[in-house]
């Protein structure tokens, strides 16, 4: 027979084990806090019960109104943005914390699909413009991605020398060197190897990198910049661990082996 004070002692002891790790749960899914901003309420609900079941924080707010509000009392690292919304479009949402001085990464998630409207969402400084109907899994990878590119304080826009494997590049004066060759490259070369190494061992975004540097995402700047990430990968070869990796269409990932 056990001994009922062991009982207890036992029933104690589960408990705050489980105390513990409940806390320890909270401490890791707290640790990024994101806007969701949409005004189709069953939608926003589902995808906000997605992205708590993968680690996030979410605040749901129907409107831009209300979710201008919040940033203004809360911190979040990332905003959702729905475009066609009561009170306050998510265009207009986006010039307001620009106005008001509020940096946050974020991404247009809208059914407006024509390319007027994802060249001013990019143009407005969004991170991404995902078109509806998406790839949940996709828009989870893209999520994490710019977390972990703002959580880095020392890769900035402003940066300019990087290591990459056994190569040295300065972006300003677009050298690339290594201990057997130096090459300068041309501007567009240094620029899309710099927006890579920014996101070393993340993901580039395709759309964002054309507009950035070709102005416009069309079929022609698209092959345009198919040549210049054949000619990085050239350029590259000479460190066998680095690789230029294609993800699904949608964008690059330079990685070290």
């Amino acid at each position: 027979m056990v001994n009922p004070a062991l009982r207890h002692f036992g029933t104690w002891h589960v408990c705050t084990w489980h105390f513990l790790l409940n806390i320890h749960y909270h401490m890791v899914n707290t640790r990024y806090r994101i806007l969701l901003v949409e005004d189709d309420v069953n939608f926003g609900s589902i995808l906000k019960s997605y992205l708590e079941l993968n680690d996030l924080e979410i605040v749901l707010k129907p409107d831009g109104k209300r979710a201008m509000d919040a940033l203004n009392k809360q911190e979040f690292h990332l905003c959702i943005l729905d475009v066609m919304m009561p009170e306050l479009d998510g265009f207009s949402l986006a010039e307001a914390m620009k106005d008001a001085g509020i940096k946050i990464p974020f991404i247009f998630l809208t059914a407006k699909t024509l390319k007027e409207d994802q060249v001013r969402g990019f143009r407005l400084g969004a991170d991404d413009y995902i078109t509806k109907p998406f790839d949940t899994d996709l828009l989870l990878y893209k999520i994490k991605a710019i977390l972990r590119r703002g959580g880095e304080n020392g890769e900035t826009e402003n940066k300019e020398e990087f290591t990459i494997g056994i190569f040295r590049f300065n972006s300003k004066m677009r050298i690339l060197q290594s201990p057997a060759t130096s090459r300068t490259l041309t501007a567009r070369e240094a620029e899309l190897l710099k927006m890579l190494c920014l996101a070393k061992d993340q993901f580039l975004i395709r759309k964002e990198a054309l507009l950035k540097i070709w102005g416009e995402d069309s079929y022609f700047t698209g092959r345009s910049m198919d040549v210049f990430i054949a000619r990085l990968r050239k350029y590259l070869k000479e460190d066998d661990s680095l690789e230029i990796v294609n993800i699904h269409g949608d964008g690059y990932r330079l990685l070290q082996n």
